[in-house]
């Protein structure tokens, strides 16, 4: 039997991964910023290539209304209550991992500082404790500046989505992504 071949073009970034890693994030992810920056770009793929998950999902749920499996309410509404799921579902799974670094980074700077504090600390230890916080305060402001990119990349995820999915309202029972829709919406 013949090994299949890779997907090409858009459809590999359309369809799901054949072999989806799972990344168990700790704090020395968190601590290593080449690898937290890669995690999130990886998460950020879905909002960045959000035109064209429309399209596709669009015509996804076109061809199913065209087999006669469609389901409740227009091929658009449904194509637009899919793709909305998935991208509050990608918001909190970024948003759980940049609020789990950013704890874990100050934690760590807040014991090098304590232990900076201690009456006992030679003074090349102290300079070296010294040295480590100042590399620490970098991590700091770079994982807690990804708050904020967040808040840019899902506005800018939710304008490109409202320009397509003019009518759609998130369900009332979905309380965070309502405050996210509700936050993007009125920055418009």
């Amino acid at each position: 039997m013949s090994p299949k071949p890779p997907l090409l073009g858009s459809l590999a970034v359309q369809g799901p991964s054949l072999a989806p890693q799972v990344v168990h994030v700790s704090s020395a992810t968190c601590q290593n910023l080449s690898l937290f920056k890669d995690l999130l770009r990886e998460y950020r793929k879905l909002d960045d290539s959000i035109t064209m998950r429309l399209n596709r999902t669009t015509a996804q749920f076109r061809d199913r209304d065209r087999l006669g499996a469609g389901g409740k309410g227009s091929v658009q509404d449904q194509a637009c209550a899919y793709l909305w799921k998935d991208l509050v579902d990608n918001w909190r799974r970024r948003t759980e991992i940049i609020n789990y670094c950013v704890l874990a980074v100050d934690r760590s700077m807040d014991e090098k500082q304590r232990s900076l504090a201690g009456t006992d600390v030679s003074s090349s230890e102290k300079r070296r404790i010294q040295s480590d916080l100042f590399a620490e305060d970098v991590k700091r402001k770079h994982v807690h500046n990804e708050l904020s990119v967040e808040k840019i990349v899902r506005q800018r995820s939710v304008d490109a989505f409202t320009s397509r999915c003019r009518y759609f309202q998130p369900p009332l029972s979905d309380a965070e992504a309502r405050q996210w829709w509700d936050a993007a919406r009125s920055r418009q």
